[in-house]
């Protein structure tokens, strides 16, 4: 089974709802981008996998070619806010099984302001579930994510005796981060105050600096096989030297928490850290799946990056940043940049990638080996893919 690695990457800065260029632009800047890191051409690709939810069947070919009509097999990959981490599993998968040595993986999205909403009324909801369970939990009603990860963070505080202030550090700590990335839409810096002053939009603690913005954007990756790594002689590859998915199960309907993918997390984590043969204590920085500021604090443990309800500890002493024991979303993640949802998943990719070169700028993490990246999609879908530089 070949080896994989990520040998270019590329991305557009992501934009507000209404002040983006068309989907197929931005997939055109991103896709030549990568090829151009890689030093390679449309030519040498192979088969090309595009993560979207907000568009019509087939716009992955659409976005695709711009910049390249070579007759390659295309595949279109929805899987909510997961879809480009699925895009990149399954551009793993083809080449591990031997049917491609080189892959694109693109991920673009053209969002609406405002919460997400369904656009397909006329058919049950997939997150019907979620509803009836947080229903028979007691929660207020509310928009789909902002219930969920509301109901999510309200239960970690109920549970460990957090205070909801916590998840307003955590906003601080993210927009510290952001300000030296030039690629983060939104970069200056917050106060607790500031963060637990805003407009509550869920209950009476998640207010919106908690929550990450719609965007727009596109972000592309290549990948190859160790083979063809040589045969190029590609000297800044990355290899992916773990990846895991999970999907819900019957307990992911006990308590809110579970119900938005801790337990998914936890086993994507643990077949990641298998595969790489590797635990939390070895890594250097994560980029998570920050979509609310609720769904970071959940996620350190569910991740390993601490232990059960001890979050609080851990983001009081600093242990999420530089000078900790990991830096948690070394770009901004999801709150600073956005959440154009089929390029999240490749966003975090670019940025690891970047800081396991070296090439990340005054964000740099020092003598970074193992990132891990970490995506998930209410619905539901966990990828979780371990990063390491040869």
């Amino acid at each position: 089974m070949s080896r994989t690695y990520v040998a270019g990457v590329g991305m557009v800065k992501f934009a507000k709802p209404g002040s983006q260029q068309p989907y197929r632009q931005m997939a055109k800047v991103a896709i030549d981008k990568a090829l151009t890191d890689a030093g390679f051409s449309f030519a040498d690709v192979d088969q090309a996998f595009a993560g979207y939810i907000y568009g019509d069947s087939c716009c992955g070919q659409h976005a695709i070619y711009d910049a390249g009509m070579s007759g390659i097999p295309i595949f279109n990959v929805n899987n909510n806010c997961a879809s480009g981490s699925t895009a990149l599993y399954l551009a793993r998968q083809a080449i591990q099984s031997g049917s491609a040595e080189c892959v694109l993986v693109l991920g673009f999205e053209e969002m609406f302001p405002g919460a997400i909403s369904s656009q397909w009324d006329q058919h049950e909801s997939p997150f019907k579930r979620f509803d009836d369970a947080l229903d028979n939990m007691g929660y207020p009603t509310g928009p789909l994510a902002l219930r969920c990860f509301g109901a999510a963070g309200h239960h970690y505080v109920e549970k460990y005796g957090a205070e909801p202030s916590l998840f307003a550090e955590v906003a601080v700590k993210t927009r510290r981060h952001a300000t030296k990335n030039p690629l983060a839409l939104f970069n200056a810096p917050l106060t607790v105050d500031e963060v637990m002053a805003g407009p509550p939009l869920y209950m009476n603690y998640l207010t919106r600096l908690m929550c990450c913005p719609p965007t727009c954007g596109a972000a592309a990756a290549l990948l190859c096989s160790d083979d063809f790594l040589r045969q190029r002689g590609v000297d800044q590859a990355i290899e992916i030297a773990g990846q895991g998915m999970a999907t819900d199960t019957a307990s992911s309907w006990d308590d809110p928490m579970q119900l938005v993918g801790a337990g998914m997390s936890r086993a994507a984590s643990q077949l990641a850290y298998e595969q790489a043969g590797v635990g939390p204590d070895d890594l250097d920085l994560v980029e998570l799946h920050d979509c609310f500021t609720t769904n970071e604090v959940i996620s350190y443990e569910a991740l390993g990056l601490c232990g059960e309800g001890e979050a609080s500890r851990f983001v009081a002493d600093g242990q999420n940043s530089y000078g900790g024991s990991v830096v948690v979303n070394p770009s901004g993640g999801l709150m600073s940049k956005g959440h154009p949802i089929g390029a999240t998943g490749l966003a975090q990719c670019y940025e690891l990638v970047s800081q396991l070169r070296g090439q990340a700028g005054e964000r740099q993490v020092d003598n970074a080996r193992h990132g891990l990246q970490h995506n998930i999609g209410l619905g539901g879908a966990a990828v979780v893919t371990l990063y390491r530089r040869p």
